[in-house]
């Protein structure tokens, strides 16, 4: 299994970025998705998470300003950011509730599966 992130890039401030990130392989069920960021020199802070049925949490600190989304057929989450302040600078990471199985064919089930980093950088 794996989730990959893609999107990140430098912006200017108040400019937008949409981040996506897929999950592959044998996955049977997938519940909350989430998006997170890590700062430097900050702990890893949730950004934004959305169930399987379409509800949604946010930060305060982007609420108004990211949306995240996700498409159940795809297995896809995106996150779509607008109005980007020089503080939402940080990696951003997927996250899933995901069931799957292993290449023994036994069933897994884990909680936050982390995919891998992408860097949003907000400067002028």
């Amino acid at each position: 299994v794996q989730l990959q992130a893609s999107g990140g890039g430098l912006v200017q401030p108040g400019g937008s970025l949409r981040l996506s990130c897929a999950a592959s392989g044998r996955i049977l069920n997938i519940n909350t998705m989430g998006w997170y960021r890590q700062a430097p020199g900050k702990q890893r802070e949730l950004v934004a998470s959305i169930t399987s049925d379409g509800s949604s949490n946010y930060a305060d600190s982007v609420k108004g300003r990211f949306t995240i989304s996700r498409d159940n057929a795809k297995n896809t989450v995106y996150l779509q950011m607008n109005s980007l302040k020089p503080e939402d600078t940080a990696v951003y990471y997927c996250n899933a509730d995901l069931t799957y199985y292993n290449d023994a064919d036994v069933m897994v089930a884990i909680a936050h599966y982390w995919g891998q980093g992408t860097l949003v950088t907000v400067s002028s």
